[in-house]
């Protein structure tokens, strides 16, 4: 899809789905020179280092342009996966962690998660820039997009229509952002995510909130979806009721109906 496009995408996606929060175009960067100019990093643009998952909520709250490098970044189990530490072994340094604070009853169980994870090789990508899909400056790795489960049901109906197969997700309820942000971009498939702990801790993320991700080369399907996915039988957001039945009352209501010639 071309640049100019974005704009018009992002505000579809946005008011076909009644979203409270702006789609967000995801970029891996080899060297964070690439930031674009007037990229807020947070360690320059607020003097403190942040997690990932308030990166992507400074993005789709705010529409602020955010760049994250190792310098912006607090969260240790995400720079880990993100490939922003030197650990030698990602999965069972992140292992070791999962069993300290009891997230997992054994290592071995706790290599056995951490091996599944998407995750990038240390030094892979220098930044990750976030920004409101509508200005985006390039085709997006990832495209994110929070919504309620119903608004991601859509979501997952609009992709399956054209790709013809059902979107995947996997949860573990720890460190989610590298499913919604890496696992598009390595898969090249979509996924549903439940936000995680640091989601709701530290970004704010709200109960009712779930992610739908996918690549960014996979944008036109979503859009393509959206138009047409269940069009015969009205499917949309929000979903409609049905109303074409008649209500039954508690026998008290039918007395008194009956009393009253109602029934």
């Amino acid at each position: 899809m071309a640049a100019m496009n974005f704009l018009q995408a992002a505000e579809f996606i946005r008011n076909d789905l009644r979203l409270k929060t702006l789609p967000v175009a995801v970029n891996f960067l080899r060297e964070k020179a690439a930031l674009p100019e007037k990229t807020r990093q947070p360690s320059v643009a607020l003097g403190k280092r942040v997690t990932i998952c308030q990166g992507v909520t400074m993005a789709r709250v705010y529409g602020w342009t955010v760049g994250l490098t190792q310098e912006d970044l607090i969260c240790v189990p995400a720079m880990i996966l993100f490939g922003f530490t030197d650990v030698p072994d990602q999965s069972a340094t992140l292992a070791r962690l999962f069993c300290d604070v009891h997230f997992i009853s054994s290592p071995e169980k706790a290599l056995s998660e951490t091996g599944g994870m998407h995750r990038l090789a240390n030094g892979e990508f220098e930044a990750l820039l976030l920004t409101p899909l509508a200005k985006s400056p390039n085709v997006p790795d990832t495209v994110v997009l929070y919504g309620n489960p119903a608004q991601v049901m859509r979501l997952a109906q609009a992709y399956s229509y054209i790709a013809g197969e059902r979107t995947p997700g996997q949860f573990g309820g720890k460190v989610e952002c590298a499913d919604y942000l890496i696992a598009p971009f390595k898969t090249g498939k979509p996924r549903v995510v439940i936000p995680g702990m640091g989601d709701r801790i530290f970004s704010m993320t709200q109960d009712d909130e779930m992610v739908f991700a996918l690549p960014g080369k996979d944008l036109e399907i979503l859009l393509q979806g959206l138009h047409e996915a269940g069009d015969k039988i009205g499917a949309r957001y929000p979903v409609t009721f049905y109303q074409n039945f008649q209500p039954e009352f508690p026998k008290y209501y039918k007395t008194l109906g009956k009393e009253l010639g109602i029934f």
